[in-house]
């Protein structure tokens, strides 16, 4: 590992909580606050990109925020890991903010001020803990993002959003509470907190020690991630607005806690202590089941936003089984599948906001022949449904790929099968979606045409990155090139 010292992982962290202070010094002046929102949106995408070929290069831009002992501190580095994630989340809070000013139109002044100012919160949160480079750094803005994010999903302010927002709280508190014992016993065990790719517990952990902290770990981050039963706060909070439930479910909350995971299985516990525990088929069978079951769960909704819902339980736990494999193949694909999930459920968020905008249709079954009315919005719908479906040449087949590959490495055809038939489910409540849009007569209440601009062009860009991802995985970006890094460095190249 090769750090220096930069100034950059935290100006990407202070852009939005800049915006934040500004939003609410604006909250009378909505373009001053909506401008306020796209250049900290834009500049804190820069400020990320420009950390890419540093750490491409293998050096990590690092700073000390203060040190609290000899042996704990306040930290950020931007490694392969953290900046896959942090360009994940930047990149599409650009296109999320240009979406939500179409969306949010109508709304009470107060309410708009509330919602840009809590989402850039959210944002500089998630960068945050995309680049700690400690537990405990990522504890403290993990438990910002469950704080700010509170706001978003309670935004409507009626009884169904508070009931709710305080079961969201009430799960995620939770699992912040069981992670806190975890760095806490952490601590005891190995005498520091930092970050290392393949652990950095002592050989001589004792078997029931790396037991306790594994099922802390899991059960701490699990309620964020949505493992079953720890995900029914999931589907309730899609009471909130849909650029919201976009943020929950394609980058901030639910990929705050795989991305813990990968931190707290790769750069804490590590594969040779994990396996010697005999602790990892207890998260593949976790994962495999919310796979099947949450899948199952998708094909019963009629309401789309709750349909979209169960898919992300679902499609998570594709991460969260790739990571529990230990090979350098299935752990690529985990880290490829954090970006191309992100990019195909943002853009199905966004065709379910301009679908509800156009039309004031929540449900499925009121959507016949829509994709006549607004075919560019469900044209991106097909898009997303192909890649999650694992459809080349969407990016969904490129992440699914690898993760069948690493199940294979192991011969666990068993788990292979899991991924091969999750790809038949998704199709199953997918493209029935698409059938009625595209092939059913039109009902005679549908509206004709599409969504404002500033909401369609989100729509068509996210939907061309899922595409883009698919064809050129590695390009611009270095996503693959990351990813596999990352998968190289936790196993050693695998078993």
């Amino acid at each position: 590992m090769d750090s220096f010292f930069s100034i950059q992982p935290l100006m990407a962290v202070l852009v939005s909580l800049a915006a934040f202070g500004l939003i609410i010094l604006f909250r009378n002046r909505p373009n001053l606050r909506e401008a306020v929102t796209v250049i900290a949106a834009v500049s804190k995408l820069a400020v990320v990109l420009s950390m890419l070929p540093d750490v491409l290069g293998g050096r990590y831009p690092e700073i000390t925020l203060v040190n609290l002992s000899p042996d704990i501190g306040l930290a950020l580095r931007a490694d392969e890991a953290g900046i896959i994630f942090a360009m994940l989340a930047s990149m599409l809070w650009v296109v999320t903010s240009f979406y939500s000013f179409g969306y949010m139109r109508g709304l009470s002044a107060q309410r708009q001020t509330r919602f840009y100012a809590s989402f850039a919160l959210c944002l500089s949160a998630t960068i945050g803990l995309a680049f700690s480079a400690n537990l405990l750094t990522f504890f403290l803005f993990y438990e910002v993002l469950t704080v700010a994010t509170y706001p978003l999903v309670a935004h409507k302010g009626n009884p169904e959003a508070l009931a709710a927002g305080r079961k969201y709280l009430a799960y995620l508190i939770t699992g912040g509470v069981v992670l806190l014992g975890a760095i806490a016993y952490t601590y005891q065990v190995a005498g520091t907190l930092d970050f290392n790719a393949g652990g950095f517990l002592p050989q001589d952990t004792a078997v029931s020690s790396l037991a306790i902290l594994f099922a802390l770990f899991l059960i701490g981050f699990g309620f964020k991630s949505a493992v079953m039963p720890l995900h029914s706060w999931l589907p309730s909070a899609m009471v909130a607005p849909t650029p919201v439930s976009a943020l929950l479910h394609a980058v901030a909350v639910v990929k705050a806690g795989v991305f813990g995971l990968v931190r707290a299985v790769g750069f804490v516990l590590g594969p040779e202590q994990l396996h010697q525990a005999g602790a990892l088929p207890f998260m593949l069978a976790a994962a495999a089941v919310t796979i099947v079951v949450a899948s199952l769960l998708a094909m019963r909704q009629d309401n789309l936003k709750a349909r979209l819902a169960y898919s992300t339980i679902g499609h998570l736990s594709y991460i969260v089984l790739g990571l529990a494999l230990f090979d350098a193949m299935g752990w690529t694909g985990s880290m490829m599948h954090i970006v191309n999930h992100g990019a195909m459920k943002i853009t199905m968020f966004f065709c379910a906001g301009a679908i509800y905008v156009r039309t004031h249709f929540a449900n499925i079954s009121q959507l016949d022949g829509i994709g006549h009315k607004m075919p560019w919005t469900m044209a991106a719908f097909t898009v997303a449904a192909l890649g999650l479906a694992g459809v080349p040449p969407v990016s969904g087949f490129i992440s699914k790929w690898f993760l069948v590959q690493g199940t294979l490495n192991l011969e666990e055809f068993a788990l292979a099968g899991v991924f091969l038939v999750s790809g038949l489910l998704n199709a199953g409540y997918f493209f029935p979606i698409v059938y009625r849009a595209f092939f059913k007569k039109p009902g005679t209440k549908l509206v004709t045409g599409e969504a404002p601009l500033i909401m369609l062009l989100p729509i068509i860009i996210t939907a061309g990155l899922s595409l883009f991802f698919g064809l050129f995985p590695d390009a611009v970006f270095g996503f693959y090139e990351l990813a596999e890094r990352v998968g190289q460095s936790v196993t050693g190249g695998g078993w």
